[in-house]
Order: C-alpha cells, then structure tokens, then sequence
C-alpha cells in the first residue's frame, strides 16, 4: 500500500513563504504521478499542482508564478508556496498514482478530477494565512 505523509503547514501571513513535503513510500512499480490538492469547509477539493513520471509539472492558474512543485529521487514531493494570500488558506492534500506514465496532456486533466485525481491520498495539513 502507498503511505504518503504530509508536512510543513502552519499559520503564515499574507505575502509569506511555506514549504510542505509529502514524504511517499509503497510503490512497487517503477512509474508514478504525483500532486498536491486542496480543500476548504463547503468547497470541492481542487488541483493545486502535479508532476508526472518524467518530472512534467503542470499548475492551477491561480497559483502559477508562486508555487513550485518538485520532486526528489526517494519519490517524495514538494511545494514551495510563496507570496501566499489569504484565499491560499486550505487543508493541502498529497496524492499519487502507481502505474502512471503521464503525458503531455495528463497535468490539465488530472487537476479537473477534484477528490477522485489519484488513487492513493495523504490525511492532509492544514496552511493558514492570514493579515
């Protein structure tokens, strides 16, 4: 079974920086996807950012220009979330799919697919901020 770990949230203000991590393990295939997703109390939960197999990352308009998705050799992923707004407060979730080649159109697709994007998911940390 895949463990995906989230950490890294807390409580920032407007216009400041925070760096969650998504510590994976349990892949027993050598192709995955991977991303991150966010919810609020009422909201569907949304796509946030994705990687794909070969290291491809596609972003929701909203966050492009500030967040950076990225990826390490042990499979765990990160987000680097700068200049955050106030609309940016959320439960971030890490999710991942084992087999998954990705493509040049799986990034676009997969952030539409809400709470059904991946097949294996994190319990979530929580990314306050505020004025």
């Amino acid at each position: 079974q895949v463990q995906l770990i989230e950490s890294g949230g807390g409580s920032v203000q407007a216009g400041g920086s925070l760096r969650l991590s998504c510590q994976a393990s349990g892949f027993t295939d050598s192709t995955y996807c991977m991303g991150w997703f966010r919810q609020v109390p009422g909201k569907e939960r949304e796509g946030v950012a994705v990687i794909d197999n070969d290291g491809v990352t596609t972003y929701v308009d909203s966050v492009k220009g500030r967040f950076t998705i990225s990826q390490d050799n042990a499979k765990n992923i990160y987000l680097q979330m700068n200049s955050l707004q106030i609309e940016d407060t959320a439960m971030y979730y890490c999710g991942a799919d084992s087999p998954c080649e990705g493509g040049s159109s799986w990034g676009a697709l997969r952030l539409l697919l809400k709470e059904n994007a991946f097949g294996f998911w994190g319990q979530g940390i929580r990314v306050t901020v505020s004025s």
